[in-house]
């Protein structure tokens, strides 16, 4: 039991990460030790488990497909998700979500150590793919957002990519949203309010993308295991470009200059201009807050690195 609470709290944690625009539930579920195992029980719906499924073998099925796993994992993130999208449309309207930035900014600086601490050897080949991740991640970051489209088609799209970039560690799924024009109506809108009818759509995409995408992202685990680190430690670290805490919106307007407005009569947010900050109190709580991201992560690694230490000692 208290394994499978530890693993609903992974996928809480996964799920609240998925929600932030910038933070990857990737990055989460290779921080926590689980990262392999999801992309491998996700790989395993193959036609092995389609054959044991219909021959009614369920305790087969759920063996080879690592089931319960994956049950209690995706049961935690839904949950944060649903509960995350309210907590946080609260949050991010306090000084221009300012503190929210900060923190998660404070969790990713020292995920990157602890990510990239993991590759046993660099050469050339694995500053390579480092460089290359971080160049990739930070573009992403610049490039100028789509307009929102509710669209049936396109909201399958907007899930089978997100959910993509879900999965890889550094990538945000959640900006992806942003990049393709619907992260509002999808994350903010459609998930607070429960609204099947962009909701259903962007499940079915958010489904084939996470099958066909975890069973490459399985292959090149298992073949190129660190140059794919290596490429993941760079998405992480491009990824701060875009959750650097000091930002202004940038407003969506018409053709009159006037500002576009969503139909719960928000501005909506197409983009952000990055300032330096100022020497005042939230400037201070911002920096405060990056610390304490800073300090929980190695807290959380540390209490991780003594137990498997427990673990290998009692072996």
């Amino acid at each position: 039991m208290l394994e499978h609470v530890i693993v609903f709290l992974k996928g809480f944690s996964m799920g609240l990460a998925n929600v932030v625009p910038g933070v990857s539930g990737g990055t989460i579920a290779l921080l926590t030790g689980i990262f392999e195992r999801f992309i491998n029980a996700l790989k395993s719906f193959d036609i092995q488990a389609l054959k044991l499924l219909s021959a009614f073998k369920f305790k087969e099925f759920a063996q080879h497909t690592d089931l319960l796993f994956l049950v209690v994992l995706l049961l935690g993130e839904g949950i944060s998700i649903i509960t995350a999208a309210s907590l946080l449309e609260y949050l991010f309207q306090i000084n221009n979500g300012i503190y929210v930035w900060a923190f998660f900014f404070g969790l990713i600086i020292a995920s990157v150590y602890y990510i990239g601490k993991t590759i046993k050897k660099f050469n050339f080949v694995i500053i390579l793919f480092m460089l290359v991740g971080t160049a990739l991640a930070y573009g992403t970051s610049i490039i100028t957002p789509a307009s929102e489209n509710d669209n049936p088609f396109y909201l399958v799209f907007c899930g089978a990519i997100a959910i993509c970039d879900m999965l890889l560690p550094g990538i945000s799924g959640s900006y992806t949203l942003i990049l393709l024009g619907n992260y509002k109506l999808i994350v903010i809108d459609a998930v607070s309010h429960m609204e099947w009818r962009i909701l259903v759509p962007v499940a079915i995409g958010a489904g084939i993308g996470f099958l066909a995408f975890a069973r490459f992202l399985s292959w090149l685990m298992k073949n190129y295991g660190q140059e794919t680190t290596a490429l993941l430690t760079g998405f992480v670290f491009g990824s701060l470009g875009f959750l650097w805490p000091w930002k202004h919106p940038i407003i969506q307007v018409d053709a009159n200059g006037l500002e576009n407005i969503d139909k719960h009569g928000k501005p909506i947010v197409e983009g952000y201009d990055k300032y330096l900050p100022d020497f005042s109190s939230d400037t201070f709580i911002a920096i405060a807050l990056i610390i304490l991201g800073i300090v929980l992560l190695c807290t959380i690694e540390e209490i991780s690195a003594r137990k498997l230490q427990k673990e290998n000692s009692k072996k």
